[in-house]
């Protein structure tokens, strides 16, 4: 990204006095309209970030380069954004370290891939695969809008990960899967990552999260899997006015992560007995190879 004096081309970010933001590319001779009349770009262009700038009828507005945080929520979509809070769980939990080979499936509309690009930095890759030509125009455009061109360790590909991934001969330390079946992955998955190497599922909805963590214990490769989800709630502080905040962000996604074993290895048999009916007759997942048949088929006394 750009540091120093604002240059044509560039996104900033304006808040007004109310906390209402606007994002706009600085464009040399344009005019941007608010209900508080109008700003020159020309005024903005060159001059450092932090300042405030004051508008043609008195309107005093805030110009930041937009974070990342911000830039994600507001870009233009193709398909639904990692939320940031997300975007940062991934980047710490799934320990995205800079030098790391990792593989993302699909792109959506770019904005965790922003993320996974400044986690691994200029040594590390990102290889994004992604259905839909659609969706990957968009990432396309936001990735390179954000970064001030294209990304020298970003490579976006069109295809099925579960298809492509095995035929591309690619090795990796982090897997990434924000797909509405990352069970059907898991097969190819286990083949492209390194021993110790990090897979994490991005999933929506508890039926997609039972699934993809019961295939992950079928397969045997893979360390008992961890599934959680976090929320966000804002605090106001003013004076002795100290209380939560009226909105939060709640439920975006369930997160998955679990880790490869050496080739020949598997994980140590899970102990905990099933509660009663986890697994009964309407369960439609794969079956858990150390699960006794008759833990499916008969009640449980306790």
């Amino acid at each position: 990204m750009h540091r120093g004096a604002l240059r044509a081309g560039e996104w900033v970010r304006l808040t007004d006095q109310k906390g209402r933001r606007h994002n706009l590319e600085l464009v040399p001779g344009k005019r941007f309209f608010t209900n508080r009349g109008h700003l020159e770009h020309d005024d903005l262009i060159g001059r450092e970030e932090g300042f405030t700038v004051t508008s043609s009828a008195g309107g005093e507005y805030l110009v930041f380069r937009p974070l990342l945080a911000e830039f994600v929520v507001s870009m233009p979509r193709g398909a639904a954004v990692v939320y940031p809070k997300d975007s940062a769980q991934i980047v710490a939990l799934a320990d995205i370290f800079p030098g790391a080979r990792v593989v993302e499936a699909g792109v959506g509309s770019g904005a965790l891939t922003c993320s996974l690009l400044r986690a691994v930095g200029p040594h590390g890759s990102v290889l994004s695969f992604e259905r839909r030509e659609e969706f990957a125009e968009v990432a396309r455009t936001n990735v390179t809008r954000f970064f001030g061109g294209p990304h020298p360790a970003w490579r976006l590909a069109l295809g099925d990960l579960a298809k492509a991934l095995p035929a591309s001969g690619e090795r990796a330390d982090r897997v990434i899967l924000d797909m509405l079946a990352p069970w059907e992955c898991v097969d190819a998955v286990a083949e492209a990552l390194t021993p110790g190497g990090v897979l994490c599922a991005y999933v929506a909805t508890t039926t997609q999260l039972g699934r993809v963590v019961e295939t992950l214990r079928a397969h045997g490769g893979f360390t008992e899997p961890h599934a959680w989800e976090s929320l966000v709630r804002d605090w106001h502080v003013e004076g002795l006015a100290v209380r939560p905040g009226h909105t939060m962000t709640g439920h975006t996604a369930f997160l998955v992560t679990a880790r490869r074993m050496a080739p020949g290895q598997r994980a140590p048999l899970k102990k905990r007995r099933p509660a009663p009916g986890a697994y009964g007759a309407d369960y439609t997942g794969p079956r858990p190879p150390w699960l006794p048949p008759q833990v499916a088929e008969e009640p449980y006394d306790g």
